[in-house]
């Protein structure tokens, strides 16, 4: 063996020792080229050594865990947990400049099997049943590019300490604190630029704190976060530390360059020279040489470049769009229409899944990334007003909720607007609340959907940074996803309405049996129309039955009349919808429903509750209030009928249906 092999089998030997020495509770990787790491979902090391824990896929997580457990329990002390350290340096790349996905996550667990966790807003550690339980024995320290209201986020770029759930004990916008002057520094998270975060845990003061900086600055004096924090209950004898992320609808690529761990000492300082480079995800514009030469006593050769020219001036028109200059600020939200046609297979038939006022919905499949979506074709001859529009889908295509129907972006092109949301594949609610072929809903099944619709129009009204009406809420806007869970949809479209670009349409917004009697008179959409609509939709569930039902006798005309007809003679019940009477459920949920349902749909707005309200309601975290008694004395197709809404009165609601309309500010 030749003294230069010798040579580089000693200094690999070296290098290893120096790279992970498990022996002392620590170890090192700048770079991952030759770490041993357990790797699961979409986690996997490039070839230069940097770790990707997430690439740029749609609804993707990813774990990468060091292999061997540590020890975090003290012999000396029974039940205290021994302190570690430990520093790394990442990058969130999003496809698109600062439109990021979901985030990362250092994790210290008991367990390295995540298979159960979705991806998400759930960052691929926890599921709708798991998060937040003791059991769980994980702490997270969360770098998040997503406001999640049901977690109680405070922003879209912030870093926090989680404990057994997402929603942080502690958590603070991203940035760190500079020595020389004591100012904050922002950081935005999503910004492909490399940061470094340190993260140290005292056992015996209890003390966690979190640093960060951008590379190559060094470690701040003062933390970013500081929490005193018992552990000894989340700590098992022996667990795992690594890392996990998701992706939602936004392609995002969540990377590591570098990684330090320490038990019971500072962990080593990381070498910024031996951190691999960062991937060029930049789409890389080719130059391209175009040689014509015409032979002008070739006319063969002629008549081949015209026969070439016509086939691409049709294949141009066969795909050509409306592009202005206004939108190229909008591009991430922009589809091509050559690939909406390609995804719907030329917008064919097999693939329509409805149509009505506002155009015809087709399921398609992107070609470039396989997500399933569905788009909407609607007609629109004029531009008054398309950019204020344009702006405001692209304003509500950041909704991020998981009851709301993500709304992906658009396309436009001569006489038509395209729009693009996920696809929902159990079709709308009416469809099971109203087709005797589909099998019934149990209680269950309906109350689950009840309150996910009702925490989805919560986000909508208080949750959001704007405040958003949905101005038709009812069964047949509520789209199932596979699992059963309701979600609010088809929306983006009052704005394009209100400027006039559609015939026939009327200024009430909405549709009839929904509509709150005020709106006669004012026209205006308000958050409290909305919860008046929110409660014909929970009478609509509950009694399996229509708002309105024109050919009925009069008395049943209006649900709303007849449920409260039923309350005022003690038979609340038997409003039920008779499909549940094999069903066997807790009868007073139903009559809380029914009865929030009335509320709801007060005649007066001022007494009806707010979404938050109806939460704590339906979650029974508040009692349901008395109805009040002047209710009973009013007819409420009386009043819609004095205050002018007869000629709205019309099997299949003839009103267009307008969805949803953004408000300013709170």
């Amino acid at each position: 063996m030749s003294f230069r092999l010798l040579k580089t089998l000693f200094i690999l030997v070296i290098l290893g020792f120096a790279s992970c020495r498990e022996e002392d509770g620590s170890f090192v990787f700048n770079g991952f080229r030759s770490a041993n790491l357990s790797l699961d979902g979409f986690a996997s090391v490039v070839p230069d050594g940097l770790l990707l824990v997430t690439n740029a896929s749609y609804q993707a997580k990813g774990h990468a865990f060091h292999p061997q457990p540590f020890k975090f329990k003290s012999d000396t002390t029974p039940g205290s947990t021994l302190s570690f350290s430990t520093t790394f340096v990442f990058a969130i790349i999003p496809k698109y400049s600062y439109v990021s996905g979901h985030g990362l996550v250092f994790v210290v667990s008991h367990t390295t099997n995540f298979s159960t966790a979705l991806p998400s807003q759930f960052l691929g550690l926890f599921n709708f049943n798991d998060n937040a339980n003791a059991s769980n024995h994980v702490l997270g320290i969360e770098l998040d590019t997503i406001a999640n209201p049901e977690f109680q986020d405070i922003n879209n770029n912030h870093v926090g300490i989680d404990v057994n759930s997402l929603q942080s004990a502690n958590s603070t916008s991203a940035g760190y604190y500079d020595d020389s002057t004591g100012a904050f520094r922002n950081l935005i998270l999503a910004s492909s630029v490399p940061m470094q975060i340190w993260v140290d845990y005292d056992g015996q003061d209890m003390q966690l704190s979190v640093t960060m900086a951008p590379v190559p600055i060094a470690k701040p004096k003062k933390p970013l976060l500081s929490s005193t924090i018992d552990l000894s209950s989340v700590m098992s004898d022996s667990m795992y530390v690594g890392f996990s992320s998701a992706n939602g609808p936004l392609f995002t690529t969540h990377c590591l360059l570098g990684w330090s761990f320490k038990m019971n000492g500072i962990a080593e300082p990381l070498d910024y020279a031996k951190l691999p480079p960062l991937p060029r995800l930049d789409s890389k514009h080719k130059s391209q040489k175009l040689a014509i030469w015409l032979p002008l006593t070739s006319c063969a050769l002629a008549l081949l470049v015209v026969a070439t020219v016509v086939l691409v001036v049709k294949r141009r028109n066969k795909y050509a769009e409306l592009l202005e200059d206004w939108e190229k600020e909008y591009g991430p939200h922009r589809f091509s229409y050559k690939e909406l046609f390609r995804a719907t297979k030329g917008f064919n038939d097999k693939t329509l899944l409805g149509s009505g006022g506002f155009g015809k919905v087709y399921q398609g499949v992107l070609p470039s990334s396989n997500v399933e979506v569905a788009v909407k074709r609607v007609s629109h001859e004029s531009r008054q007003g398309m950019k204020e529009f344009v702006a405001e889908i692209v304003s509500i295509g950041q909704l991020r909720h998981r009851n709301v129907v993500q709304l992906l972006g658009y396309c436009r092109r001569k006489g038509e607007l395209l729009l693009v949301y996920d696809y929902m594949p159990n079709g709308s609610l009416d469809g099971f609340l109203y087709d005797e072929t589909r099998p019934a809903l149990s209680w269950a099944q309906r109350f689950r959907i009840i309150k996910g619709v009702a925490s989805g129009l919560l986000y909508l009204h208080q949750d959001w940074e704007q405040i958003v009406v949905h101005r038709d809420i009812k069964a047949s806007n509520v789209l199932l996803d596979r699992e059963l869970n309701g979600r609010l949809g088809d929306f983006g479209l009052a704005r394009l309405y209100d400027h006039g670009t559609v015939a026939h349409t009327t200024h009430i917004m909405g549709t009839m049996g929904y509509l709150a009697p005020e709106l006669a008179k004012t026209g205006k959409a308000t958050t409290k129309t909305d919860v008046f609509a929110f409660g014909a939709f929970l009478l609509e569930v509950a009694c399996g039955r229509r708002p309105v039902e024109p050919s009925a006798e009069e008395p049943q005309v209006l649900l709303l009349d007849w449920v409260r007809e039923n309350w005022k003679r003690g038979t609340l019940l038997a409003t039920g919808d008779p499909r549940l009477a094999g069903d066997i459920f807790p009868v007073e949920e139903m009559e809380s429903v029914l009865k929030l349902g009335l509320l709801c749909s007060h005649p007066s707005s001022d007494a009806r509750p707010t979404m938050r309200q109806v939460m704590h309601f339906l979650d029974g975290d508040s009692a349901m209030p008395d109805i009040p008694p002047a209710y009973t004395s009013i007819d409420i197709l009386s009043l819609i009928r004095r205050d002018a809404f007869d000629d709205y009165m019309m099997p299949s609601s003839s009103s267009v249906s307008h969805l949803f309309e953004l408000s300013g500010g709170r």
